[in-house]
Order: C-alpha cells, then sequence, then structure tokens
C-alpha cells in the first residue's frame, strides 16, 4: 500500500473516536452527567448498530429516541442505507454527530439485543421499559451478556448457574437460621404453611411442605436452549422497583461493544445447510420434483458457503454475489449431470439453477425499503430499493451467463399431479423449513428462526392454496404480508401479556421479515433477465412486471398489518 494513502486510512473511520478528549474525561461519569458529547456518543453508536442490522431507518430513529428520552436530549437524525447524521442537543449545547457504515447487511440478533439494550438503558436511568413488560428480562439479559459462561455450551451454563444459586440460596438459608426472627402482627394473624424454604430444581423458592403438583406458569417457564443463562432468573422474584441506580458512560459503551462483538451464530458450513435447505423449499414450493430439489439444495449449499468464506475477507458485496450466484449455477447443473448418467430424466430440469441461487435475494433491504417509503422516509426507501436493485442485478446476470454458457432453458417446472391434500402438507412443511433457512442465513438465533417459520409455514401455505383457487397472486401476496404482520403482532402481545415466556419475545422485524422472503418472486426475476439477454423484450418485460406487481404487494401488506396494530403507524404525528 502506498504511504500516503496509509496514512490518510489512520484517519477514515466511520464514527467519531471515543477516544476524543471531550467524551474521555466523563468515561467514569453517570451517563446522565455526562457532557452532550458524551451522550451523543450512546445515541449515535446505537443507531449506527441498529442500522448496520438491516433494520428500517424508522426504527432506527425509534431506537435512538428511546435512548436520548432518558438523557433529555433531543435528537434529529437523518437515517439513510448506510449514514447517519445526528444532531443532539441538551437545551445547553448541541452536536452534530456523522456516521456511516463501509457497507450493510442483516443480523436480526443484534436488532433483538439492542431491543432489549434499550431497555435495560432507560431501566438503569430510572425510566421504564418499552420493549418488554418484564423489566427484569431486558435487564438480566444484557449483564448476562459479559458473563463468561455465554461462551460455554448451554447445558454446562446452565448446570453451573443452577449450582450458583443452590450455593446462594443454602448460605441465605443458613444465615436465617442465625439470626432471631421476630414476627410481625400480620404473621402472627395469618395462618403459615409449615416448612422451611429450599429450592427447588427449577431455582424456584419454595416451603418443604407445599405441594409440587402445581404446575409453573407459562410466563415463568425457562428456556432449555439458546441463551437459557440469560433468563435464569425468571420466577426467582417479582419486577421489583430498580431505582434509579447510575451506570457510568464508560460501562453503557462497554456492553455496546459486548453487543457489537459478538461472532455470528453461525459457522459458514451451517449457514450453507440451511441455505440448501432453503432454497430447496423454495424450489418445491415453486413447483419443483425431487430433482429440482437436490439441485437446488446443493447448489444452494456450496454458494452460500462460498459467499460466507469471501464476505470474512470484506470483499464488494456485488463482486461476491455474482461469484456465488455463478457457483451455485454451475454446482446445481453438475449435480444435475453427474444424477443424469444413471436417470436422464435429471437432464430435463433446466429451471433447478435458479432455485440455486435464491438465497442472495435481498429481502430484508427489500421489505424494510418499503416499509421506510410507507412512513414517508423516501431517501432512504429509494436507496434500499436502488440497493436491492443491484444486487437482483449482478444475481440475474450471473444465472445469465451461466445458463448461456451450459446451454440451459428454463422453462418452469413441470406439474407434479399430487393430490390436493397431499400438496397442501408438503407446502406448509416446505414453507415451514424455508423460512427456518433463510432465519438462520439472517443469523436469528434458533427460538426466533422457529417462530419465524410457524408463521411463514401457516401464512405461505394459505397463500399458495388461495392462488390454487384462482385468487391472483398479486393479491395473494399481500393477504400472506398482512396475516404475516397481524401473527406478529399478536405473537408480541402475547408474550408482553404473559400467555407465552418472556424469552420468545422478539421484535416484529424478525419474524416478519423472514417469514414472507420466501414470497418474493425470485424466479420472475431470473426469468425477465434470462428472456433479456434472449432479446425477447416482451416475456422480459411480461416477467419483469409480475415481478414487480407482486414486490410492491409485499411491503404494502406488512404496512397495513402495522397500521392497524400499532397507533405510532396509525396516526401521523
Amino acid at each position: 500500500m502506498d504511504e500516503s494513502v496509509e496514512a490518510v486510512s489512520q484517519y477514515h473511520t466511520h464514527s467519531i473516536p471515543l477516544d476524543m478528549e471531550d467524551i474521555e474525561r466523563d468515561w467514569d461519569k453517570p451517563v446522565a452527567d455526562a457532557g452532550i458529547a458524551g451522550k451523543a456518543s450512546v445515541i449515535v453508536r446505537v443507531g449506527m448498530l441498529d442500522l448496520g442490522s438491516g433494520t428500517g431507518s424508522f426504527r432506527v430513529r425509534e431506537m435512538m429516541h428511546r435512548i436520548a428520552f432518558p438523557l433529555g436530549v433531543h435528537v434529529r437524525a437523518d437515517v439513510n442505507l448506510t449514514d447517519i447524521e445526528a444532531s443532539c442537543t441538551d437545551g445547553k449545547a448541541r452536536v452534530t454527530e456523522v456516521v456511516d457504515l463501509p457497507s450493510t447487511g442483516v443480523n436480526t440478533e443484534r436488532i433483538w439485543l439492542l431491543e432489549h439494550f434499550a431497555d435495560w438503558f432507560n431501566i438503569k436511568l430510572g425510566e421504564n421499559s418499552v420493549y418488554h413488560a418484564k423489566p427484569a428480562v431486558s435487564q438480566e439479559l444484557v449483564e448476562q451478556l459479559g458473563n463468561p459462561t455465554a461462551g460455554k455450551s448451554v447445558l454446562r451454563a446452565a448446570a453451573e448457574a443452577k449450582a450458583r444459586k443452590a450455593s446462594e440460596a443454602h448460605e441465605a438459608h443458613t444465615a436465617s437460621l442465625q439470626t432471631p426472627v421476630v414476627p410481625s402482627p400480620s404473621q402472627t394473624t395469618a395462618p403459615q404453611s409449615e416448612g422451611t424454604q429450599q429450592e427447588n430444581p427449577d431455582g424456584q423458592s419454595q416451603l418443604q411442605g407445599e405441594t409440587r403438583s402445581a404446575k409453573t406458569p407459562r410466563s415463568e417457564r425457562k428456556p432449555l436452549g439458546q441463551y437459557a443463562e440469560h433468563f435464569d432468573h425468571i420466577g426467582l422474584r417479582p419486577d421489583a422497583d430498580h431505582g434509579h441506580r447510575g451506570v457510568t458512560l464508560g460501562q453503557v459503551h462497554a456492553r455496546l461493544d459486548l453487543i457489537e462483538q459478538r461472532k455470528p451464530l453461525y459457522q459458514p458450513l451451517f449457514s450453507g445447510f440451511a441455505s440448501g435447505v432453503a432454497c430447496a423449499s423454495f424450489v418445491f414450493l415453486l413447483g419443483g420434483g425431487p430433482f429440482d430439489m437436490l439441485g437446488a439444495f446443493f447448489g444452494a449449499f456450496i454458494g452460500h458457503w462460498v459467499r460466507r468464506r469471501l464476505f470474512a475477507h470484506h470483499l464488494n458485496q456485488f463482486f461476491v454475489t455474482f461469484v456465488s450466484v455463478a457457483i451455485a449455477a454451475l454446482v446445481c447443473t453438475g449435480t444435475l449431470r453427474l444424477i443424469g448418467m444413471v436417470d436422464p430424466v435429471a437432464l430435463q430440469h433446466d429451471t433447478a439453477y435458479i432455485g440455486a441461487t435464491l438465497f442472495v435475494i435481498p429481502g430484508f433491504p427489500l421489505i424494510t425499503g418499503g416499509l421506510d417509503m410507507a412512513k414517508i422516509d423516501f431517501p432512504s426507501g429509494i436507496q434500499r430499493l436502488c440497493y436491492t436493485m443491484t444486487i437482483i442485478l449482478m444475481a440475474t446476470f450471473a444465472g445469465w451467463m451461466v445458463a448461456v454458457i451450459v446451454h440451459l432453458n428454463p422453462q418452469g417446472f413441470a406439474p407434479l399431479g399430487l393430490n390436493p391434500w397431499l400438496n397442501g402438507a408438503l407446502r406448509c412443511v416446505a414453507a415451514f423449513a424455508g423460512v427456518w433457512g433463510f432465519s438462520v442465513l439472517f443469523n436469528s438465533p434458533q427460538r426466533m428462526c422457529m417462530t419465524a417459520a410457524f408463521i411463514g409455514a401457516i401464512t405461505d401455505t394459505l397463500r399458495l392454496t388461495i392462488v390454487d383457487f384462482g385468487v391472483p397472486t398479486e393479491a395473494a401476496a399481500f393477504i400472506g404480508a398482512l396475516l404475516s404482520g397481524l401473527l406478529a403482532s399478536a405473537w408480541r402481545s402475547s408474550v408482553r401479556r404473559g400467555l407465552l415466556p418472556p424469552y420468545l419475545g422478539y421484535p416484529r422485524i424478525c419474524l416478519t421479515v423472514p417469514s414472507i422472503v420466501i414470497m418474493v418472486p425470485g424466479l420472475y426475476m431470473y426469468q425477465a433477465m434470462f428472456h433479456l439477454g434472449q432479446f425477447d423484450t416482451l416475456l422480459a418485460l411480461n416477467w419483469a412486471f409480475r415481478a414487480f406487481m407482486v414486490i410492491i404487494c409485499l411491503p404494502i401488506g406488512l404496512a397495513m398489518a402495522r397500521v392497524i396494530t400499532d397507533k405510532s403507524w396509525r396516526y401521523d404525528v
């Protein structure tokens, strides 16, 4: 590297450094007492992390306002695809900070953790929680992020947590026996159950003489899977008034460091497997058969594995998209050619390569761009849609080049002729598996993947069924997206009301977008590019406009669901 370029690169950062003098001098102060520069560093950094996770600009602004409110700071922010310009004032001083991201991506786990972080931050500054009805959930989850047991296996972490709690309970019980207890008047008049207090295997305190037959309420049950160690506190004590407990500026940034530096949940190999499952399921929902699904599985498996490996080197997104799509299409075609040596029927499945490349379709920015425009944020929405179209252009161009080189002629999938009831059942299974796979690609924890897959299995099966009954594809996409939004809102409401365990409370966008990504008409887009490459403009325009109509119906359906269930969307304020 040239010396001048190397020297400049030392100052070319994507945010204001935290070692600035006006921030450093407040590092050990309570964040509420820090200067405007220190407060703005927290507000803008939270917005930057949320934006880098792939969420829309309206959610980024909302998150920044949730952080600014307890600090007494007013924020005016312009949020685009990869940059934020925010002016912050506390009534005495004003500062403007600009941050920009080198690239964009999707990380639903980070979106989820930042929601809990915002509640933790508000509770620490004496305000109420917003995201979760039980403040202790966010409080403990964020504080456990720095726990060294977080990197261990769930079973080991859970065992250590139980042993630690049992030891603490034993010490407390021993101390209570050594201290004389004077009963209060209310204790002497009320009937008491006999027995001493002990810790049960679930970590809850109960009396020995109390019956064990009573079931634990669903709202207080603990998870057994991922993040189990973060929820060991559930049911141990009621949500108490946490009081105004100070937290320093340095401690806040330390928590944000833990969130920012978390490694992806899944290794490239497992992520590639999930991509293969998602694309194979997608192919079945499009009408493909076993040969098509097999070719799509191996193509998407290898293609996404290569994509993850290339992204690890921070290569350009558009270059990585082109390479990974080309490899996926070639692997799919090669797989079918090998199977064709045994069964020549496999050689006729030329459309399967399209299914193998659908893992690159940027469904998240496509949907969030539409939602931004629904919130009248056209600059951010247009940028996201342009980014989406550019990725799709690179992907379809790579797929067309492979089709021309190896002489493919995609004419669609042949009808399978399945019994309607069997077909409906298989569609439900395929939709569940497909949404699960795409959720893994978005870095969702497994419980979040399963929740989104449950919603997607219902909505996509319904969408395809009503299409069979003559409903236009575009209207069916709108109905499916609307139902996905309503089900996600109902799920969040059930968690807040205690009908579902608190560890199942996920942001709506982390459930709705994966559940409708499988509705994105990737096949139409690839067909449009293929026919355009053959200079068959009429067919190309036909496929392109069909894709366009479905695409605009998906975010409209989600936006309608938010208008129905969310007052902040229902009114312009």
